[in-house]
């Protein structure tokens, strides 16, 4: 609890990170149109829909598609296409080649971000495996290599043609799929002819939410209508501002995360979850220390304490930080000792 270790980066605030993603959807409702999108988006580093996202290379893997095809739409979406953007339209399966293909155009782009690959089952290999199991080893094998690259990768799927109340069970193939993925998302467009539609998101590291969107015929774009989301009581940027005005004035703290949550709403209007604070300070020590703060927190007595310092215009610290030792009975050290724990 008290170490710290790095968030998960985002290509896509809010919405992709690195890790493995599906997108599915029913065929031909514009899955493809919204993948080219966001690669290009990526690759310019302009906001997908109202999502800030982080500038670079994206490669979009349009299996089912010829070249001529996908410049006729990058015609449609943009004036001149990024130099950051790459398009291929034949990759080798899973297990058989790809790995080594996205290790490679990572190596000669080292600043890749995304890699769409469109469809997935199009790098799928036949297996004699139960579903269930050919299907997360698919994925796994996929999520992999995503994770070893620090990179995101969104398939491209399809969706079931029963229906269900839940849209994560339309996903085709088993819960294999849904299951090993770090997100999905489903692209929901109940008339084909029409211009509305449903999407869906549910993930490890995002909020669940269902957003409207509206595919513009002309200019060939998704845009959002309206989103479920309700935006968190606090950004992680608000709460490092409040600590450094806080610490401006009062120079150290020492107490529990509730007592602290109570001192910073003098400085905010939102209200603060102790929960919530003890977590963002923990992520965000290195922006702390910019600001000549220091952070250490244990637990004393059954409590979790916080204490911060800061450094006055002059560089000195305020009142040294003494963290206290908690006392260890006679009895817990024989304990650990004779289990050779230490």
């Amino acid at each position: 609890m008290n170490t710290y270790i790095p968030p998960i980066e985002f290509v896509v605030d809010g919405l992709i990170s690195q890790g493995l993603h599906i997108l599915s959807g029913k065929p031909k409702i514009g899955k493809s149109w919204l993948a080219l999108l966001l690669c290009l988006k990526v690759a310019t580093g302009e906001k997908f829909w109202n999502f800030e996202t982080k500038q670079g290379t994206a490669l979009y893997l349009c299996l089912e598609d010829s070249f001529a095809r996908i410049q006729s739409r990058l015609f449609d979406l943009t004036d001149d296409a990024p130099p950051d953007i790459h398009f291929a339209t034949m990759a080798e399966s899973i297990g058989y080649g790809i790995e080594e293909q996205i290790a490679n155009f990572c190596s000669n782009h080292p600043n890749t971000k995304l890699i769409v690959i469109d469809t997935f089952q199009k790098i799928r290999t036949i297996s004699n495996d139960n579903a269930y199991a050919s299907d997360y080893r698919d994925i796994s094998f996929l999520k992999s290599i995503a994770d070893k690259l620090k990179i995101a990768i969104v398939l491209i799927h399809h969706l079931r043609k029963q229906k269900d109340d839940d849209p994560m069970n339309r996903v085709s193939g088993t819960t294999g799929i849904t299951g090993g993925a770090d997100s999905n998302f489903v692209l929901d467009r109940p008339k084909r002819e029409g211009t509305r539609a449903k999407f869906f998101c549910t993930g490890r590291d995002i909020e669940d939410r269902s957003m409207e969107l509206n595919f513009d015929r002309k200019s060939k774009i998704w845009d959002v209508i309206a989103d479920s989301y309700e935006t968190p009581e606090i950004l992680l940027e608000d709460i490092t501002a409040t600590v450094v005005k806080f610490l401006k004035d009062e120079k150290c703290f020492s107490g529990t995360p509730a007592e602290l949550a109570q001192q910073l709403s003098a400085y905010t209007e939102e209200e603060i979850s102790p929960i919530v604070l003890s977590k963002r300070l923990n992520q965000n020590i290195p922006e702390l220390e910019e600001f000549g703060i220091r952070y250490k927190s244990k637990r004393s007595n059954g409590k979790r304490l916080i204490y911060l310092n800061s450094a006055d215009s002059d560089g000195n610290l305020g009142i040294p930080i003494t963290v206290p030792t908690d006392p260890v009975s006679e009895e817990t050290v024989l304990r650990d000792d004779a289990e050779g724990e230490f």
